[in-house]
């Protein structure tokens, strides 16, 4: 600690560290940890009482390609102000996907709407096949070996929810040497 003196001329304490809060300036932005993707940008328009008023939609895909994905969708008055708002919607909503040997666990066929999506596990260096939207959000979120077929609508917007929710229902599949052992048929203990 050094000492020095405030206004009223007292000795006081003053510190010569700063702690967790007084390291980031106002401005400064921290170090991006996830990579950002553009899935969609779309002009929309909103019929007024004067006339037509034009905003821009946009959907972005943000991940940390080690399990960690998301997805934002924002309106604003020009493309980047939209895609920033959908950047910072994205950050709020990260799901965790199961990856095991830089595959999914198991196989999945998902519905969103008129979105239908099927996802298989893949060996080791087929890579990621699958279609524009699907596979952003699986290189996104870490996924290197998957098989995708979209079965239902071509909207981009859909597909990736509904391939977000497939990841999200991916579940940790148990062999049998993972499983606890069993004692005259009662519960394992």
């Amino acid at each position: 600690m050094v000492e020095s003196r405030n206004k009223s001329g007292l000795a006081g304490r003053k510190r010569d560290f700063k702690g967790k809060r007084g390291t980031q300036r106002r401005g400064e932005a921290r170090q991006e940890e996830f990579e950002q993707r553009i899935i969609d940008i779309a002009r929309v328009t909103r019929v007024m009482a004067g006339g037509k008023r034009m905003r821009f939609r946009a959907c972005v895909a943000i991940g940390n390609k080690k399990g960690r994905v998301a997805m934002g969708i924002a309106k604003g008055a020009d493309v980047s102000l939209a895609v920033t708002k959908a950047v910072n919607k994205a950050k709020k909503n990260f799901i965790n996907v199961q990856i095991i040997n830089d595959t999914i666990p198991h196989e999945i066929y998902q519905k969103f709407g008129a979105a239908k999506i099927l996802l298989k596990p893949a060996s080791q260096g087929r890579g990621i096949i699958a279609g524009g939207a699907v596979r952003i959000i699986m290189e996104l979120a870490g996924v290197k070996n998957v098989t995708s077929k979209i079965l239902g609508t071509n909207n981009k917007i859909n597909n990736v929810r509904c391939a977000i929710l497939a990841l999200t229902n991916l579940h940790r599949v148990e062999t049998k040497k993972d499983k606890p052992k069993q004692k005259n048929g009662n519960k394992p203990e």
